[in-house]
């Protein structure tokens, strides 16, 4: 009952006029931004977050806005990739393999409506999940003291390696970058400056948003001048031929929406995972006669309700630990902590507008895109053929702009611009900035802990394993970190290995 008075206030926080336009513009933009190839949530939400704080919104209006653009551009992923077989973002890359033979077929529409409304299911069960389970959750973090969290940090970094990280190697060298740029600024405890080489303007540390928008917005920028966009042919929509009961796809949706939403509720793993889960498990359990692959509508439902359905389970360990569930949601934490608020268990009872709000803002901005996208499909579609090099540079000004407002420091735009330079040289190099931006977000966390964790046991560094929730933490990570080094030993032993039949000298 507790729950269902909670979810009743939210939504008198929700329908609110503003509240109500932030979820209908962030859906709106959302569907746009997951439809455009390689921008992607996060740098959706990385775009708009300088634009909210220069509108001067209020934190809740600032959240239901940013999570109405991750719950939008999931919707919006489908689009690319069935249309032109090139995925929006990555979570919507298991879309293309059965998206794209429907609408070669000609079944474009249908593909476009089953993808539509297993998003719909999965984003709706994953908002259901979040509003029971998240409480239940908050009971159980309060216990949380500082050598449980270090060790939660130190799981959140090792999965976000372990299973996104194509290398693991170089996936945990970007979150231990991450983890320096942390410690950049004055130390709290000492005073002392750190890495900070003389330059006063550093010594308040690093700017969560100047270092996001840098590393996906001006890098992404930097990655497109290097190289080539060729004009992509666009499949015709047409009209839907398939019954409702084929384009819901139920059971596909549901079993999918189960998935996803677990993935995204464990630490660093996100909607990619949920997704590729979803299609792989739906495939196992369905494929009898090997339609999959070849425009089978499960295939699609699957995995659009499993990146759904993780959009949502991520928001859970954000809001009640405090540790982002994916890349967008790292960015979601990064905000709130730049407007002074601390997600966790305390969160609950001392904003609950905030949190409740949220969550109701979900359910509504998950029938507005449900609308929105069903009727409005052609005017994405159309969406498509903007050229990259209009759109680009539109998105650097609003960056610009955007990072300027914030401390209407000039030394802010150049932060960005080196960070943008650098995080160009390690895609370069083939590593992922994610586990930097997680890195530097929870740097701080993990600094703080684990100097309360030491000062409690008057230095003894056996109070980190004196606990049985913080050995099981370490050695899971352990043992993620070690399953994904062993698979990428064997991959790399599969693509060094001569091919049969090849002479070797």
């Amino acid at each position: 009952m507790d729950v269902l008075n909670s979810l009743a206030y939210g939504f008198s926080v929700a329908i609110t006029p503003t509240n109500l336009l932030m979820a209908l513009v962030g859906s709106f933009f959302g569907t746009i931004v997951g439809a455009l190839p390689g921008i992607g949530p996060s740098l959706g939400v990385t775009i708009l977050i300088p634009i909210a704080f220069s509108l001067g919104l209020s934190p809740v209006s600032t959240l239901i806005l940013l999570s109405s653009v991750y719950y939008g551009s999931m919707y919006g992923g489908r689009i690319s990739s069935i249309l032109l077989n090139i995925p929006g973002d990555e979570p919507a890359l298991m879309t293309c393999l059965d998206g794209y033979p429907m609408a070669r077929k000609g079944l474009a529409a249908d593909a476009l409506a089953v993808a539509t409304l297993s998003s719909f299911i999965g984003g709706t069960l994953a908002t259901i999940g979040l509003t029971v389970f998240a409480p239940f959750l908050v009971q159980f973090a309060i216990y949380f003291g500082p050598a449980e969290y270090l060790a939660l940090y130190v799981l959140a970094l090792s999965t976000i390696g372990g299973l996104t990280g194509i290398n693991p190697a170089k996936t945990l060298l970007s979150a231990m970058l991450g983890l320096v740029i942390a410690t950049v600024g004055i130390d709290a405890s000492t005073s002392v400056p750190r890495y900070t080489f003389g330059i006063f303007k550093l010594y308040d540390g690093v700017n969560f948003i100047v270092a996001m928008v840098g590393l996906f917005a001006i890098c992404e920028f930097l990655v497109y001048l290097e190289t080539s966009h060729k004009a992509a042919r666009i499949i015709p929509v047409g009209r839907m031929t398939m019954s409702w009961r084929e384009l819901c796809s139920w059971p596909a949706s549901l079993r999918g929406s189960l998935l996803g939403f677990i993935a995204g509720v464990l630490p660093g793993a996100g909607a990619s995972l949920g997704s590729y889960i979803a299609y792989v498990f739906e495939k196992r359990l369905s494929d009898r006669n090997g339609t999959f692959g070849y425009g089978d509508p499960r295939g699609v439902a699957a995995p659009e309700a499993g990146n759904n359905a993780a959009a949502g389970g991520a928001l859970i360990p954000m809001l009640t630990l405090g540790v982002p569930g994916s890349g967008t949601t790292a960015v979601l934490l990064a905000m709130l902590i730049s407007l002074n608020i601390t997600p966790g268990p305390l969160l609950f009872e001392r904003q609950p507008d905030l949190v409740w709000g949220l969550i109701a803002s979900l359910y509504i901005a998950n029938v507005m895109l449900l609308v929105l996208n069903l009727p409005l499909v052609g005017i994405f579609t159309k969406i498509l053929s903007t050229p990259p090099w209009v759109l680009m540079p539109m998105v650097i000004i609003v960056c610009f702009a955007g990072v300027y407002s914030i401390n209407h420091s000039a030394f802010d735009i150049l932060l960005m611009t080196g960070f943008g330079a650098f995080g160009y040289i390690l895609r370069k190099m083939g590593v992922s900035l994610v586990p930097m931006v997680l890195g530097v977000l929870l740097g701080g966390p993990i600094e703080m802990n684990l100097r309360r964790a030491l000062s409690i046991g008057s230095g003894d560094w056996t109070i980190l394993i004196s606990k049985p929730l913080p050995v099981i933490l370490y050695l899971t990570a352990f043992l993620l970190l070690a399953v994904a080094f062993v698979l990428d030993f064997r991959r790399a032993g599969k693509e060094s290995a001569p091919a049969p039949n090849t002479l070797t000298i």
